[in-house]
This record gives C-alpha cells, structure tokens and sequence, in this order.
C-alpha cells in the first residue's frame, strides 16, 4: 500500500480554514452590509415612497414591506442563533459507558479497559452502531461520543459536526444545526422575495424609456438584484441538500464517510429523523429555540445519545 497516497487521504481538509480564525467579525460584518444594502434598495429607495402613491401601488407596496420585514426578522433571528450558540463540546470529563453483562464493572478494570483502548488506537469514526467501539481523538486526547467529529478551525471536537461555516464563523453542530436550516430557509424566502420585488426595476436597466429615481438608487436596484438572485438559486441548491440530510439522519461529514458503511443505523425513519433535528412541538419547528419539554424528553437534541435502528424496531415489538 502506498503510504504517501494514504497520508493524502488522512489528510483533514479543514485545515484550508485555519487561516480564516482571523476573520471573525468581518463575515458578520459583510452579511450585515449586504442586509443594509437590499434594506435600501427594497425599503427606502423602492417600495417605501410607493407605499403613499394609492390605489394598487401602495397595496403591493405594503404587502412587499409586510413580507420583507418578517422575513427578515426572522432570517437575522436565526442567523444571529447559529453564531452565538455553541454547537456542542465534549465535556473534559466525559468518558463512554462502559457496558458489563455481568453487573457493574470495576472502576479499576474499567480505567485498564479504557487505556488499552487509547494505546491500541481502537478508533470507530462510523463504525457499527449496533457494535461500535470506544471512539477516541489524538489531538484533543479525550473520548468522542457517538457521531462526534474534530474541527480544526475551532480546535476541538464538536457534537454531531456537520461542517464549519464561513458565513456564521462558528462550527455547526448538534445544538445549532436547527437554527442553520432556518437561516437558510429564512435566507432562501428573504432572498426569493427580494429578487422577485426588484424584477421590473432590473428590466427597466435594458429599457429606452424614461426610469423613474436617480442613477444612483437604479444602480443599487440593479446591484442588489442581481446578488439576491446569485444568493437564492445557491441558498436553494445547498437547502436541498440539507433536507436530504436531515431525511436521511446523516451529516455532511458524515454523508461522505457512511459510503464505506453497508448499513447506517442511525436512520430511523423520515418522520422521526426529522424531529431529532427540530424536535417534536411544532410551534417551534419553525423558531430558532426548542421548548423545555422537548429538551427534557429528546437525548438527541443534547448530542450525546442517539436511538438507532435495531433499538426503535426493538421498542415497537414490545
């Protein structure tokens, strides 16, 4: 076997991002600036003035700025969710149950089971639910629970990783991946709106007649149509993708790794699938928060324990 090539393929990919540590607050800063710039485009140079012209005018009008406001309450409310919610870390005293047919095991044959684990580097990344290993990461040298991947952007392991993102400047995991599938629902409706309000405004660029405003608020309406439309068809694309994930009980990281793996257990069926993501009140599917009682009853929206296949048929024959 050519080592060379292997080491390729150990390789983490997610070391491209390091350098982007030091950006910080510029992305938020730039999703803010391009907010502010279809605030004004939309509010102040368009449809704004429109609302007091009467008759059909003002009706669209109001019915755009109605829709385009809450739209984009929600979207911030979510977008600002992803950023500030930490999207789950290993305790540093965590450590795996250790599972003895024969009763409680002895804490001493318990920490020499554990250690031979550590020294043999028996390490499950996917493993077999039904069977799987004690997981274990070299380079936070602590124990990972089940579906637990290392970042090295945030520098440690975090619970149920899906990918680091850019534009939030944080990881998205298990505690904040609802609030990241809002903020692309959010930003997909805000984005389509937006696109759709500026249409005639962009057609009146090509036009020989005379466009009402000044040249300045015809360029921003040009500008401002033209990334809106860029941003929904890509937001569209990338929010399939994750509900085909979310269906499908899987990750991104995830979805690359399990093609190795025959059987993925932890698909339990779409239905529930989807409420280990967005739990099960749904007055809350669709805000970036989750209630007490879904929180009490639901381990998964935790990040550390995860039902599996074998384990639901089980309770349904009972």
């Amino acid at each position: 076997m050519d080592r060379s090539g292997g080491a390729v393929m150990a390789w983490n990919v997610f070391r491209f991002c390091t350098a982007l540590r030091g950006l910080g607050s510029i992305m938020i800063l730039l999703v803010l600036c391009i907010v502010g710039l279809t605030y004004y485009a939309v509010v102040i140079a368009n449809y704004g003035p429109t609302l007091f012209n009467g008759g059909l005018d003002s009706f669209t009008a109001f019915t755009v700025l109605v829709l385009f406001h809450a739209l984009l309450a929600m979207l911030l409310w979510s977008y600002f969710s992803v950023v500030l919610t930490d999207p789950g870390g290993v305790p540093p005293n965590w450590k795996p149950d250790i599972d003895d047919e024969r009763g409680d095991a002895d804490p001493l044959l318990e920490s020499a089971y554990i250690g031979s684990v550590v020294a043999s580097n028996q390490l499950n990344v996917l493993g077999d639910a039904a069977n799987q290993g004690v997981r274990y990461c070299r380079k936070c040298n602590r124990f990972k629970p089940p579906r637990c991947h290392h970042c090295s952007v945030c520098g440690r392991c975090i619970l149920k990783m899906d990918h680091h993102c850019v534009w939030v400047v944080n990881c998205v995991g298990a505690l904040n991946y609802k609030y990241f599938l809002l903020f692309l629902f959010y930003a997909f409706l805000e984005t389509t709106l937006v696109t759709l309000s500026l249409l005639s405004y962009f057609i009146m660029f090509f036009t020989d007649g005379e466009i009402p405003g000044t040249p300045a608020t015809l360029a921003t309406s040009f500008v401002t149509f033209v990334l809106n439309l860029a941003f929904a068809l890509s937001i569209m694309g990338f929010l399939i993708m994750h509900i085909l994930l979310v269906v499908a009980n899987t990750t991104t990281i995830e979805a690359y790794e399990k093609k190795t793996t025959p059987k993925w257990h932890f698909d339990i069926g779409r239905k529930k699938n989807f409420e280990q993501v967005f739990g099960i009140n749904r007055r809350y599917w669709f805000i970036p928060a989750y209630s007490e009682e879904d929180l009490r009853q639901m381990p998964a929206l935790q990040g550390f324990e995860y039902p599996t296949k074998p384990d639901t048929e089980a309770l349904q024959q009972l």
